[in-house]
Protein backbone atom coordinates (compact mmCIF):
# COMPACT_ATOMS: atom_id res chain seq x y z
CA UNK A 1 0.00 0.00 0.00
CA UNK A 2 0.90 3.46 -0.71
CA UNK A 3 2.24 5.44 2.20
CA UNK A 4 5.49 6.98 2.75
CA UNK A 5 7.34 6.48 6.49
CA UNK A 6 6.93 10.25 6.96
CA UNK A 7 3.89 10.74 8.14
CA UNK A 8 2.26 8.25 6.26
CA UNK A 9 1.39 9.77 2.69
CA UNK A 10 -0.61 8.39 0.43
CA UNK A 11 0.56 7.78 -2.77
CA UNK A 12 -0.96 9.57 -5.83
CA UNK A 13 -3.97 10.65 -3.35
CA UNK A 14 -4.71 14.15 -5.40
CA UNK A 15 -5.42 11.77 -8.27
CA UNK A 16 -7.45 9.12 -6.40
CA UNK A 17 -9.76 11.93 -4.78
CA UNK A 18 -9.95 13.34 -8.57
CA UNK A 19 -10.83 9.92 -9.84
CA UNK A 20 -13.25 8.76 -7.01
CA UNK A 21 -15.07 12.51 -6.92
CA UNK A 22 -17.13 12.28 -9.27
CA UNK A 23 -18.81 9.48 -7.86
CA UNK A 24 -18.46 10.52 -4.15
CA UNK A 25 -20.01 14.06 -4.32
CA UNK A 26 -23.65 13.25 -3.62
CA UNK A 27 -24.41 12.94 0.10
CA UNK A 28 -24.62 9.48 1.00
CA UNK A 29 -22.62 8.17 -1.85
CA UNK A 30 -20.44 4.94 0.20
CA UNK A 31 -16.86 4.76 -0.64
CA UNK A 32 -15.85 0.98 -0.02
CA UNK A 33 -12.19 1.42 1.19
CA UNK A 34 -11.24 -2.52 0.42
CA UNK A 35 -7.34 -1.95 1.73
CA UNK A 36 -8.18 0.71 4.18
CA UNK A 37 -4.00 0.55 5.36
CA UNK A 38 -3.55 3.90 7.79
CA UNK A 39 -6.65 5.55 6.11
CA UNK A 40 -5.29 8.12 4.20
CA UNK A 41 -6.81 8.03 0.99
CA UNK A 42 -9.95 7.14 3.27
CA UNK A 43 -8.99 10.50 5.32
CA UNK A 44 -8.51 12.75 2.03
CA UNK A 45 -11.78 11.21 0.35
CA UNK A 46 -14.09 12.18 3.75
CA UNK A 47 -12.30 15.76 3.93
CA UNK A 48 -13.27 16.18 -0.11
CA UNK A 49 -17.24 14.96 0.38
CA UNK A 50 -18.48 15.79 3.40
CA UNK A 51 -21.72 13.77 2.71
CA UNK A 52 -19.18 10.66 2.01
CA UNK A 53 -20.17 7.16 3.93
CA UNK A 54 -17.58 4.97 4.36
CA UNK A 55 -16.57 1.10 4.64
CA UNK A 56 -13.12 0.60 5.60
CA UNK A 57 -11.96 -2.84 5.19
CA UNK A 58 -8.14 -4.50 6.57
CA UNK A 59 -7.22 -7.98 7.08
CA UNK A 60 -4.67 -6.23 9.32
CA UNK A 61 -6.38 -5.32 13.31
CA UNK A 62 -3.58 -3.19 13.91
CA UNK A 63 -4.39 -1.12 10.76
CA UNK A 64 -8.00 -1.41 11.50
CA UNK A 65 -7.31 -0.42 15.35
CA UNK A 66 -5.27 2.52 14.41
CA UNK A 67 -7.26 3.59 11.55
CA UNK A 68 -10.10 4.18 13.85
CA UNK A 69 -8.54 6.73 16.17
CA UNK A 70 -7.40 8.76 12.89
CA UNK A 71 -10.66 8.50 11.56
CA UNK A 72 -12.31 9.07 15.11
CA UNK A 73 -13.60 12.98 13.72
CA UNK A 74 -15.44 11.53 10.93
CA UNK A 75 -16.64 8.23 13.66
CA UNK A 76 -20.14 9.28 12.60
CA UNK A 77 -19.54 8.32 8.86
CA UNK A 78 -17.21 5.54 9.06
CA UNK A 79 -17.61 1.65 9.34
CA UNK A 80 -14.36 -0.61 9.80
CA UNK A 81 -14.67 -4.21 9.36
CA UNK A 82 -11.63 -6.68 9.85
CA UNK A 83 -11.55 -8.90 6.74
CA UNK A 84 -9.93 -10.22 3.52
CA UNK A 85 -10.74 -7.88 0.69
CA UNK A 86 -12.20 -11.33 -1.60
CA UNK A 87 -14.82 -10.86 1.49
CA UNK A 88 -16.63 -7.41 0.50
CA UNK A 89 -19.93 -9.12 -0.60
CA UNK A 90 -20.51 -9.82 2.80
CA UNK A 91 -19.45 -6.83 4.21
CA UNK A 92 -21.31 -4.61 2.13
CA UNK A 93 -24.30 -6.87 2.56
CA UNK A 94 -23.73 -6.61 6.19
CA UNK A 95 -24.24 -2.77 6.07
CA UNK A 96 -27.60 -3.26 4.39
CA UNK A 97 -26.48 -2.37 1.14
CA UNK A 98 -27.39 -3.67 -2.32
CA UNK A 99 -24.26 -1.49 -3.76
CA UNK A 100 -21.33 1.21 -3.07
CA UNK A 101 -20.30 4.25 -5.67
CA UNK A 102 -16.77 4.04 -5.52
CA UNK A 103 -14.35 1.49 -4.70
CA UNK A 104 -10.70 1.81 -3.67
CA UNK A 105 -7.79 -0.60 -3.60
CA UNK A 106 -4.03 0.41 -2.59
CA UNK A 107 -2.74 -3.13 -3.01
CA UNK A 108 0.15 -4.60 -1.23
CA UNK A 109 2.22 -4.09 2.12
CA UNK A 110 2.17 -0.31 3.77
CA UNK A 111 4.95 1.53 4.96
CA UNK A 112 3.90 1.07 8.76
CA UNK A 113 3.94 -2.60 8.45
CA UNK A 114 7.29 -2.67 6.61
CA UNK A 115 8.60 -0.48 9.66
CA UNK A 116 7.37 -2.11 12.08
CA UNK A 117 10.24 -5.15 12.41
CA UNK A 118 7.81 -7.76 14.54
CA UNK A 119 6.25 -8.18 11.45
CA UNK A 120 8.96 -9.38 9.30
CA UNK A 121 8.44 -8.16 5.97
CA UNK A 122 11.77 -6.48 5.06
CA UNK A 123 15.15 -7.93 3.52
CA UNK A 124 16.58 -4.56 5.21
CA UNK A 125 17.01 -5.29 8.96
CA UNK A 126 16.65 -8.60 10.76
CA UNK A 127 13.60 -9.24 12.03
CA UNK A 128 11.26 -12.94 12.75
CA UNK A 129 10.08 -14.74 9.11
CA UNK A 130 6.36 -13.91 9.51
CA UNK A 131 5.16 -11.87 6.63
CA UNK A 132 1.44 -12.37 7.86
CA UNK A 133 -1.32 -9.03 7.19
CA UNK A 134 -3.76 -11.13 8.92
CA UNK A 135 -1.52 -12.35 12.50
CA UNK A 136 -4.82 -14.45 13.36
CA UNK A 137 -4.06 -16.71 10.48
CA UNK A 138 -1.49 -19.78 10.94
CA UNK A 139 0.65 -19.72 7.90
CA UNK A 140 3.90 -17.84 7.93
CA UNK A 141 7.27 -17.35 5.96
CA UNK A 142 8.54 -19.33 8.58
CA UNK A 143 6.15 -22.13 7.64
CA UNK A 144 6.86 -21.68 4.20
CA UNK A 145 10.59 -21.60 4.29
CA UNK A 146 11.68 -24.53 6.00
CA UNK A 147 8.49 -26.94 5.09
CA UNK A 148 7.69 -26.25 1.46
CA UNK A 149 9.84 -29.20 -0.69
CA UNK A 150 12.33 -27.58 -2.89
CA UNK A 151 10.34 -27.62 -6.16
CA UNK A 152 7.04 -26.20 -4.69
CA UNK A 153 9.59 -23.54 -2.93
CA UNK A 154 10.90 -22.48 -6.13
CA UNK A 155 7.36 -22.37 -7.72
CA UNK A 156 6.77 -19.54 -5.81
CA UNK A 157 9.43 -17.71 -5.69
CA UNK A 158 9.38 -18.07 -10.02
CA UNK A 159 6.00 -17.52 -9.86
CA UNK A 160 5.64 -14.60 -7.06
CA UNK A 161 8.53 -13.40 -7.42
CA UNK A 162 9.75 -13.55 -11.26
CA UNK A 163 12.71 -14.90 -9.76
CA UNK A 164 15.13 -15.85 -12.66
CA UNK A 165 17.49 -18.37 -10.02
CA UNK A 166 14.38 -19.65 -7.87
CA UNK A 167 15.40 -23.46 -8.07
CA UNK A 168 18.96 -22.35 -7.31
CA UNK A 169 17.20 -20.35 -4.30
CA UNK A 170 15.27 -23.26 -3.31
CA UNK A 171 18.35 -25.31 -3.16
CA UNK A 172 20.40 -22.95 -1.15
CA UNK A 173 17.57 -22.87 0.87
CA UNK A 174 16.91 -26.53 1.66
CA UNK A 175 20.28 -27.28 2.59
CA UNK A 176 20.64 -24.58 5.10
CA UNK A 177 17.15 -25.12 6.88
CA UNK A 178 18.86 -29.17 7.02
CA UNK A 179 21.11 -27.83 9.01
CA UNK A 180 19.66 -25.65 11.53
CA UNK A 181 15.74 -23.50 10.70
CA UNK A 182 15.39 -20.33 9.36
CA UNK A 183 13.65 -18.05 11.45
CA UNK A 184 15.00 -14.30 10.52
CA UNK A 185 14.60 -12.14 7.96
CA UNK A 186 18.46 -11.20 7.62
CA UNK A 187 19.41 -14.72 7.68
CA UNK A 188 17.28 -15.77 4.58
CA UNK A 189 18.29 -12.35 3.01
CA UNK A 190 21.67 -13.68 3.34
CA UNK A 191 21.13 -17.20 2.06
CA UNK A 192 18.75 -15.41 -1.10
CA UNK A 193 21.88 -13.33 -2.01
CA UNK A 194 24.64 -16.22 -1.59
CA UNK A 195 22.80 -18.47 -3.91
CA UNK A 196 22.48 -15.62 -6.85
CA UNK A 197 25.56 -15.12 -9.11
CA UNK A 198 27.77 -12.66 -8.59
CA UNK A 199 27.22 -10.98 -11.75
CA UNK A 200 23.04 -10.90 -11.23
CA UNK A 201 23.61 -9.53 -7.82
CA UNK A 202 25.16 -5.90 -9.03
CA UNK A 203 21.73 -4.92 -11.04
CA UNK A 204 17.96 -4.98 -10.01
CA UNK A 205 18.44 -3.74 -6.46
CA UNK A 206 18.61 -6.01 -3.34
CA UNK A 207 19.25 -9.40 -4.29
CA UNK A 208 16.36 -10.78 -1.77
CA UNK A 209 13.72 -8.19 -3.28
CA UNK A 210 12.17 -10.87 -5.78
CA UNK A 211 12.13 -13.39 -3.34
CA UNK A 212 10.56 -11.71 -0.06
CA UNK A 213 7.56 -10.11 -2.53
CA UNK A 214 6.80 -13.86 -3.89
CA UNK A 215 7.14 -15.43 0.31
CA UNK A 216 4.39 -12.38 1.32
CA UNK A 217 1.99 -13.27 -1.39
CA UNK A 218 1.99 -16.72 -0.57
CA UNK A 219 1.74 -16.14 2.97
CA UNK A 220 -1.10 -14.01 2.39
CA UNK A 221 -2.48 -15.49 -0.71
CA UNK A 222 -2.66 -12.22 -2.67
CA UNK A 223 -2.77 -13.05 -5.81
CA UNK A 224 -5.79 -15.59 -5.34
CA UNK A 225 -7.86 -12.93 -3.55
CA UNK A 226 -6.99 -10.27 -5.87
CA UNK A 227 -8.53 -12.45 -8.30
CA UNK A 228 -11.88 -13.21 -6.63
CA UNK A 229 -11.73 -9.43 -5.17
CA UNK A 230 -12.29 -7.18 -8.65
CA UNK A 231 -14.69 -9.19 -10.18
CA UNK A 232 -16.73 -8.85 -6.54
CA UNK A 233 -16.32 -5.25 -6.62
CA UNK A 234 -16.82 -4.77 -10.32
CA UNK A 235 -20.51 -6.52 -9.26
CA UNK A 236 -20.92 -4.24 -6.37
CA UNK A 237 -20.54 -1.27 -7.95
CA UNK A 238 -24.11 1.32 -9.07
CA UNK A 239 -24.02 2.97 -12.32
CA UNK A 240 -21.78 5.68 -12.75
CA UNK A 241 -19.66 4.06 -9.52
CA UNK A 242 -16.13 4.50 -9.50
CA UNK A 243 -13.07 2.06 -8.76
CA UNK A 244 -9.31 3.20 -8.32
CA UNK A 245 -7.04 0.40 -8.09
CA UNK A 246 -2.78 1.48 -7.22
CA UNK A 247 -1.29 -1.48 -8.13
CA UNK A 248 2.41 -2.35 -7.01
CA UNK A 249 4.27 -5.06 -8.70
CA UNK A 250 3.82 -5.94 -12.38
CA UNK A 251 1.47 -9.25 -11.36
CA UNK A 252 -0.91 -7.18 -9.64
CA UNK A 253 -1.08 -4.69 -12.29
CA UNK A 254 -1.32 -7.88 -14.91
CA UNK A 255 -4.46 -8.94 -13.02
CA UNK A 256 -6.15 -5.65 -12.63
CA UNK A 257 -5.78 -4.76 -16.16
CA UNK A 258 -6.69 -7.57 -17.33
CA UNK A 259 -10.15 -7.60 -14.79
CA UNK A 260 -10.78 -3.83 -16.37
CA UNK A 261 -9.94 -4.23 -19.59
CA UNK A 262 -12.76 -7.05 -19.95
CA UNK A 263 -14.97 -5.23 -18.22
CA UNK A 264 -14.66 -2.47 -20.38
CA UNK A 265 -15.54 -5.06 -23.73
CA UNK A 266 -17.99 -5.25 -26.23
CA UNK A 267 -18.62 -9.15 -25.51
CA UNK A 268 -20.75 -10.04 -28.82
CA UNK A 269 -19.38 -12.70 -30.76
CA UNK A 270 -17.44 -11.46 -33.38
CA UNK A 271 -18.73 -11.31 -37.21
CA UNK A 272 -21.95 -9.96 -35.80
CA UNK A 273 -23.35 -6.66 -37.50
CA UNK A 274 -24.87 -5.25 -34.59
CA UNK A 275 -24.01 -5.55 -30.86
CA UNK A 276 -26.32 -8.11 -29.29
CA UNK A 277 -28.50 -6.89 -26.48
CA UNK A 278 -26.66 -6.82 -23.01
CA UNK A 279 -23.28 -7.82 -24.80
CA UNK A 280 -21.95 -4.16 -24.33
CA UNK A 281 -19.60 -2.79 -22.27
CA UNK A 282 -20.49 -2.30 -18.77
CA UNK A 283 -17.41 -0.24 -17.43
CA UNK A 284 -15.41 2.40 -19.42
CA UNK A 285 -11.85 3.08 -18.66
CA UNK A 286 -10.95 6.33 -17.31
CA UNK A 287 -7.10 6.31 -17.32
CA UNK A 288 -5.63 4.92 -20.54
CA UNK A 289 -2.64 2.62 -19.41
CA UNK A 290 -1.82 3.14 -15.93
CA UNK A 291 -0.80 6.29 -14.49
CA UNK A 292 2.16 6.78 -12.68
CA UNK A 293 3.29 8.84 -9.53
CA UNK A 294 4.69 12.57 -11.06
CA UNK A 295 8.57 13.45 -10.14
CA UNK A 296 7.98 15.71 -7.47
CA UNK A 297 6.00 12.91 -5.60
CA UNK A 298 8.58 10.29 -5.84
CA UNK A 299 11.19 13.19 -4.20
CA UNK A 300 8.89 12.98 -1.73
CA UNK A 301 8.04 9.68 -1.18
CA UNK A 302 10.44 7.32 -2.41
CA UNK A 303 8.41 4.32 -1.92
CA UNK A 304 5.92 5.49 -4.47
CA UNK A 305 8.36 4.18 -7.49
CA UNK A 306 6.69 1.00 -8.70
CA UNK A 307 2.81 2.86 -7.98
CA UNK A 308 0.53 2.04 -11.24
CA UNK A 309 -3.01 3.47 -11.14
CA UNK A 310 -5.89 1.77 -12.88
CA UNK A 311 -9.70 3.39 -13.17
CA UNK A 312 -13.09 2.54 -14.87
CA UNK A 313 -16.65 3.70 -14.01
CA UNK A 314 -19.64 1.41 -14.35
CA UNK A 315 -21.75 2.75 -17.51
CA UNK A 316 -24.50 -0.09 -17.04
CA UNK A 317 -26.56 -2.62 -15.33
CA UNK A 318 -25.23 -6.23 -15.66
CA UNK A 319 -27.56 -7.73 -18.57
Amino acid sequence: MGESSAGHVPVMVDTVVALLGPALEPDGAVLLDATLGRAGHARALLAAYPGLILIGVDADLTAIERSRDLLSGYADRVTLVHAFYDEIPAVVAAAGLDGVQGVLFDLGVSSPQLDDRERGFAYSYDAPLDMRMDRTRELTAAEVVNHYPAAELARVLRDYGEERFARRIADAVVRERSRSPITSTARLSDIVRDAIPAAARRTGGHPAKRAFQALRIEVNSELAILGRALPAALDLLSVGGRIVVLAYHSLEDRAVKRVLTAAAADTTPPGLPVPLPGSGPRFRLLTRGALRPSAEELAANPRAASARLRAATRIRKAA
